[in-house]
């Protein structure tokens, strides 16, 4: 896989110091799952902002605050024991279970603990799922089945669309994104993906704000998206 669109300095530092929203910060660990390019500046951050803590003052901290430390972690510990039984273990085993989406593809590991919806409609050859993830609900992240040759509605954004593609390949008029790839379009970009005839294109996709669908037919399918 040759990967040629990385996430940027910003969105690695923002990811780094936890400031990414869950949707986009997914949409980055699936990107950071395959390259190998990004983990490393993303290592480099992190250190960068490991030295900073490390030589910042310490702050006095509350009398009770190991206490409090103590007793959430024995309610962790405990936590198991509660849901313990065959009921529990099959939950467990099932929740583990590897998914694959269509084509036999492997379902990204940073997306193993999600819960996948169903494959809607949104469009003539194009289909969306949405993706819950355990820890917010409510964010905004859904994949993406596009059909050979198909054209996404042309758009613009409210705040940055982060796309990761997983299978397939598309082009717009600043590149051609595949397996691998993950494009970063901000508020001031309009752009209309289109797919290329070899195959599909399924891609995992959050936006910080949301999408503007432009002409006729992206007014009229704006109230189905959720992106």
């Amino acid at each position: 896989m040759t990967i040629r669109h990385h996430a940027t300095d910003e969105t690695l530092l923002r990811y780094a110091a936890g400031q990414l929203p869950a949707g986009p910060a997914r949409v980055l660990a699936v990107h950071l799952a395959t390259c190998p390019c990004c983990r490393s500046r993303l290592a480099a951050f992190e250190a960068v902002g490991g030295a900073l803590l490390e030589a910042m003052p310490p702050a006095p901290m509350a009398p009770d605050a190991f206490a409090a430390a103590l007793r959430a972690i024995d309610l962790e510990d405990r936590a198991p024991d509660a849901l313990a039984g065959p009921v529990h273990a099959e939950a467990t085993m099932t929740a583990r279970k590897p998914a694959t989406l269509p084509g036999g593809i492997p379902l990204p590991a940073p997306l193993q603990d999600c819960e996948i919806g169903p494959w809607r409609w949104i469009g003539l050859g194009v289909r969306a799922s949405t993706v819950r993830l355990p820890e917010d609900p409510q964010a905004r992240l859904t994949l993406l089945r596009v059909g050979p040759g198909r054209k996404l509605p042309e758009h613009g954004h409210v705040g940055t669309e982060f796309t990761q593609v997983i299978s397939g390949s598309f082009s717009d008029g600043f590149g051609r994104y595949g397996p691998g790839d993950l494009s970063e379009m901000d508020q001031d970009i309009e752009h209309q993906p289109i797919v290329d005839p070899q195959g599909e294109c399924i891609c995992l996709a959050a936006l910080e704000g949301s999408m503007r669908l432009n002409g006729f037919f992206g007014r009229l399918v704006q109230p189905f998206v959720r992106l």
